[in-house]
């Protein structure tokens, strides 16, 4: 039986990861542990900030140590790409060192690392979906942090660590776009929704799926890979079709970047190439559309 360690555990994808394990023993507390119907070859160990705090590397190592996970999924991250811009010090601490510290636990323990990265490591000036050979160049401090997770996760880990790539989370957990767009079109008039940032949505419930189908393979491959839904759309297209879905009568208009400043920028092009995942790991990745779908029916179910 695989034992699989989730940080983060009450973030969008903590959360999907602990509906796609549908504990069948579960408690108030985190951590807790748990087998999964789904998954009947795992055990499942759930940690948010206050069990494993990602700022203090001697806790990191104790409780993997104690809990010698085979998988370690950090789905823990400093996500305020805004005000990282005047927080570089704890974005770093978090999303580069503490992801060190992690893969050097790992190593020491014996476990795999499955660590989520951003598209924000781009500069977003690529007119083509992006490879992960791809040179990165963030232009914001958040993608420069999760940047600096990556090299030092693959300094620390090189042989047992895999770096997933991803964009635009949302899911019924948490904060996010799909969530402000259903409250703001209830409370405003009308809304302006940038048409000039173009990529594709990654449903967190999809990635969940995607993580586990890795961890339950027998073809481990370490490295960076890309993930996302599949489709190609901008943030005001994502908005329409929210729109739609809900029935929403409330107008949304285009509007560039320009008009929407905001203290980190954002890259203008964020569109990822799947292709790597698809054939090293048999990934069937669902169209934006249809897994948006799917999420607004759990919303309003």
């Amino acid at each position: 039986m695989k034992k699989i360690l989730v940080t983060g555990a009450n973030g969008q994808l903590g959360r999907e990861l602990q509906e796609a394990a549908k504990p069948l023993l579960h408690t108030s507390s985190v951590p807790f542990i748990t087998h999964s119907s789904s998954f009947p070859s795992f055990e499942f160990i759930f940690a948010d900030k206050d069990q494993l705090p990602l700022g203090d590397p001697d806790r990191i190592f104790s409780f993997l140590n104690d809990n010698q996970p085979d998988y370690c999924i950090n789905c823990a991250a400093y996500t305020a790409v805004d005000k990282a811009e005047t927080e570089k010090d704890l974005a770093f601490r978090i999303n580069g060192e503490a992801v060190g510290a992690l893969a050097a636990a790992c190593h020491a323990t014996g476990a795999r690392l499955l660590h989520i990265s951003t598209d924000y490591v781009f500069d977003g000036d690529s007119a083509t979906p992006l490879k992960e050979e791809d040179p990165t160049g963030p232009v914001n401090i958040y993608g420069a942090s999760k940047l600096r997770g990556e090299q030092l996760a693959m300094e620390q880990h090189p042989h047992g660590t895999v770096i997933i790539r991803t964009s635009w989370v949302y899911s019924e957990f948490g904060n996010n776009f799909v969530k402000t767009m259903i409250r703001l079109m209830k409370e405003k008039p009308s809304i302006n929704v940038i048409d000039d940032q173009i990529g594709s949505p990654t449903y967190a419930a999809d990635l969940a799926a995607a993580l586990l189908h890795i961890a339950a393979g027998q073809n481990f491959t370490p490295g960076i890979y890309h993930y996302s839904n599949e489709g190609r759309i901008s943030w005001y297209e994502f908005a329409l079709a929210i729109k739609e879905l809900t029935g929403s009568p409330c107008p949304v208009n285009p509007i560039p970047t320009a008009q929407y400043p905001t203290p980190a920028k954002r890259p203008h092009y964020s569109l990822l190439d799947k292709s790597l995942i698809r054939n090293t790991y048999g990934i069937i990745i669902p169209d934006w559309r249809q897994s948006l779908t799917t999420c607004i029916a759990r919303l309003f179910s």
